[in-house]
């Protein structure tokens, strides 16, 4: 997962996004001739600095902590290289967005952002080699919505402790070394009250996936449908936030975050343990992917209540029983994929799943319909055996009903429902009963 951002409109200070004249200047002669300027311009502040895609390499200089006034950072798509300055955290405390994915950093994220103060709402770290460790001082950033961690080295436990951050929506860490169970807070405070998108894919995360702790705010909260607006809105002048998720090797990409979105990707770790009932009542969510773990158990029927769900991906699990029929009112499922589980019984058919080939089944012995070759003995759900006569050649016939309802109720029920349907038959009653008696007792020892 990665954030992306347009250019900065030509008005701000120093906008050399794409810029090939910055293949021909040395990296400290930069942020030396930015100072300058600052400090020259009298009243004037460089508060917007975005030199994105770009051909930039070397180590970014201890320069910049001398921009004080920043408030947008933006050395993404770059070739930096080397550890990032200890003042990362702290140089500015105007400072609101820090893009600095797509490069060759290395090393730890320094345990500068110390500030109680910091304005910073987005950090992008993506794409690079970073290691070791988060820095906990994380915790005091109260304004950061969006924190993106993904495609790096670190080797940690999950984060709980940013469940304090009340403004915290976007949560990016896949493909990184983050290891162990997801535990419940110590404390009996709400966490993560306004997250909606977690992305814990390709990692070694183990145990049950606590979703209730992840996202009970926002499940209680409920959404709005009626005023959809896209976020942040403190610096959206100069920034609108896209995102792109990665699914199965495909990168859907988003170019405006509206405040009901929801995604869950944890595919891909040793999560086990029966899928939440919870996230069912995710009523905004978009897209869950649960892919490539252990999960057992079946298919939460309350999935059916996900009627924004555009993309579920359940493969590779352990995951047992039928497809729960209520998926088939899906109208936005445009991606299913179930392929590689214990899955029996008929797939749903109609509206969205007449659209999803073999490749979202297969691997499932049990299923049968389409698309899948094998047929279903009995599509129609389970159905009695026809009726019987009596052995004996009275030439009454008797439906298996009656004997079940004798059978599971008492052979009085039986003898009850079949005096209502041969009524018309009066002078066969006795016969009736007496065949009926027959067959129960046949019956019972076969059940012996």
């Amino acid at each position: 997962m990665a954030l992306s951002t347009p250019a900065a409109p030509s008005s701000a200070l120093f906008i050399l996004r794409g810029s090939t004249l910055l293949t021909m200047i040395s990296i400290p002669l930069i942020f030396r001739l930015l100072l300058v300027t600052s400090q020259s311009s009298g009243n004037a502040r460089i508060e917007i600095l975005n030199l994105g895609n770009n051909y930039l390499t070397g180590n970014v200089s201890p320069w910049i902590c001398n921009l004080s006034h920043l408030r947008y950072l933006d050395l993404s798509s770059n070739k930096f290289s080397g550890m990032l300055p200890q003042c990362v955290g702290n140089f500015s405390d105007a400072l609101e967005h820090l893009n600095l994915a797509n490069n060759s950093f290395h090393g730890i994220l320094p345990e500068t952002f110390t500030n109680r103060g910091s304005s910073l709402s987005m950090f992008d770290v993506s794409h690079n080699h970073l290691e070791g460790q988060l820095p906990r001082s994380l915790a005091n950033c109260a304004t950061l919505e969006f924190l993106v961690l993904s495609n790096n080295q670190f080797d940690d436990v999950f984060p709980i402790w940013l469940g304090s951050l009340q403004k915290l929506k976007i949560l990016a860490m896949s493909h990184n070394g983050f290891y162990g169970a997801i535990g419940q807070p110590k404390k009996n405070i709400v966490q993560f009250p306004q997250l909606q998108i977690l992305d814990l894919s390709y990692n070694r995360f183990r145990g049950e996936f606590p979703a209730e702790y992840i996202f009970s705010s926002y499940a209680i909260r409920g959404i709005s449908l009626s005023h959809k607006r896209s976020f942040p809105d403190s610096y959206s002048y100069y920034l609108q936030c896209s995102i792109t998720i990665t699914n199965k090797g495909i990168e859907i990409h988003y170019p405006k975050i509206q405040e009901d979105f929801v995604a869950i990707h944890i595919s891909s770790n040793r999560f086990e343990g029966n899928i939440p009932e919870f996230i069912g009542k995710l009523k905004g969510l978009r897209s869950l992917n649960i892919s490539n773990n252990s999960f057992t158990g079946r298919i939460p029927s309350s999935f059916g209540n996900l009627t924004l769900l555009e993309s579920l991906d359940l493969s590779h699990n352990q995951l047992s029983g039928q497809i729960p029929q209520q998926l088939s009112q899906l109208w936005f499922l445009a991606k299913f994929n179930v392929c590689h589980n214990n899955l029996t019984g008929h797939i749903p058919g109609g509206n969205q799943f007449s659209t999803f080939d073999i490749t979202s089944f297969e691997g499932n012995p049990g299923l049968c319909g389409d698309p899948l070759p094998k047929k279903c003995e009995n599509p129609e759900g389970i159905l009695l055996p026809p009726s019987i006569s009596d052995p004996e050649g009275s030439g009454i016939k008797v439906d298996w009903i009656f004997a079940l309802a004798g059978l599971g109720s008492g052979l009085v029920v039986g003898v009850v429902l079949a005096d209502v349907a041969i009524a018309k038959w009066d002078e066969q009653f006795i016969e009736t009963v007496g065949m009926l008696t027959k067959l129960v007792r046949r019956m019972r020892r076969c059940r012996r």
